[in-house]
């Protein structure tokens, strides 16, 4: 019928897995782990957290981190189409002299379809702090209209309207949500919160996945990465809460409207 909406799912898996800081190698085989999972229950897409390869704030990334292409873009590319899985994952990025908090979305063939370099960036937490992005994009996909956010980006009500502006239609959002222990595992409810609203703001539906672990450098060493990852539709409703504080893989069928898209 005219004017009525595409509905469709798209089958994303939410990796909330392990990070350890500077374990790079240790690091990308639970990824891989993850997508073996992810891709045997059928999912489309693999949401992981932010900077899953060398850890959030870890001072070492100024020296470990990879240029964007380059060998730590190239390994998650071959896991996508050994996986025939779309992938967005959080990793960091060294052009020149800056180092960036940035995110792939890679498509089941190992094409990088956008790379997202987070916003929101936390200047006091490491020295020299990471270098800020300067754009929110959306792109095309076989899955629809994708956008990409990082963390703290979702803090902001200008980074969420964009999305809605470029007709986002999934947004996916890697984090690393962090708190001292004693905060846990209540801190998971202001993540539902957080995730929410970006949803309603961007008017799409939102996959938030956090890690597991510890911050190990800076003024917030030894919080707590505990998980507790999110999956909202557009309109905040949730279809997901993973485990607090423990590694998980879920599948969730995201229903996404494809009418800006035009696919179904």
């Amino acid at each position: 019928m005219a004017g009525t909406s595409r509905e469709a799912t798209v089958r994303v898996a939410m990796c909330q897995t392990v990070c350890l800081a500077g374990d790079r190698s240790g690091n990308v085989a639970r990824i891989e782990r993850a997508c073996e999972e992810a891709a045997a229950q059928d999912a489309q897409i693999a949401c992981f957290p932010e900077t899953a390869l060398l850890g959030w704030v870890n001072d070492a990334a100024h020296q470990r981190a990879c240029p964007i292409p380059g060998p730590d873009a190239d390994r998650l590319c071959a896991l996508a189409r050994r996986f025939k899985l779309g992938l967005c994952v959080g990793l960091a990025e060294k052009e020149a002299a800056r180092l960036y908090d940035s995110a792939l979305l890679i498509d089941p063939e190992g094409r990088i379809l956008l790379k997202h370099r987070k916003l929101n960036i936390l200047t006091h937490l490491m020295t020299p702090p990471y270098t800020p992005g300067t754009e929110v994009t959306v792109v095309s996909t076989p899955w629809g209209r994708v956008g990409v956010l990082i963390c703290a980006d979702t803090f902001e009500s200008a980074h969420c309207q964009a999305l809605r502006e470029q007709r986002a239609e999934l947004v996916l959002v890697p984090y690393g949500w962090a708190a001292p222990e004693e905060n846990w595992p209540g801190h998971g409810n202001e993540l539902r919160k957080v995730v929410q609203s970006a949803a309603r703001q961007a008017h799409a539906p939102v996959v938030g996945v956090d890690s597991v672990g510890q911050i190990t450098c800076g003024l917030w060493c030894g919080w707590v990465f505990g998980g507790q990852s999110v999956a909202v539709d557009a309109t905040g409703e949730v279809l997901a809460t993973l485990a607090d504080r423990d590694r998980e893989v879920r599948v969730v069928d995201v229903p996404v409207d494809r009418r800006n898209s035009g696919t179904a």
